[in-house]
């Protein structure tokens, strides 16, 4: 008789705390990982944001040799895809407008030229765009 009364005495809350803590470090792991992969797609997109950077001011580079070695607008290529490591994939857009304009005050005329160019790394909803900008004579 005493093993029947001495369980009917016992009221124990242990089950519904035990259910709680495991409901609580689940909702702790799940909202960690989801935090770990948010800061990883954010890396991913910097990243690839610095990449498409350095695909506009290389751009920006080939644009200033072309117009200064060429003379004209028209010697700038429209666009220039890399296939060097590190910019794989990445590709810029240039474009070239040119005016006259006396820049040192003795009414001599120069050619001042504005190239912009556009970096693109990536695509669809992933894609990162750079622009650079220079004024070259």
């Amino acid at each position: 008789m005493f093993p029947d009364t001495f369980l009917n005495r016992q009221r124990g809350a242990g089950l519904p705390v035990a259910l709680f803590v495991i409901t609580v470090l689940a909702l702790i792991v799940v909202s960690m990982a989801q935090q770990q992969e948010s800061a990883g797609a954010a890396v991913g997109q910097q990243i690839l944001s610095q990449r498409a950077f350095y695909a506009a001011e290389s751009g920006a580079q080939v644009a200033v040799t072309e117009a200064l070695d060429g003379g004209s607008c028209g010697s700038v290529p429209g666009a220039v895809n890399y296939t060097q490591a590190g910019l794989t994939g990445c590709s810029a857009n240039l474009s070239c407008t040119s005016v006259q304009a006396d820049i040192d005050g003795d009414s001599t005329l120069e050619r001042v030229y504005t190239l912009v160019s556009v970096g693109q790394c990536g695509s669809g909803a992933e894609a990162a765009f750079r622009t650079v900008e220079v004024r070259v004579r």
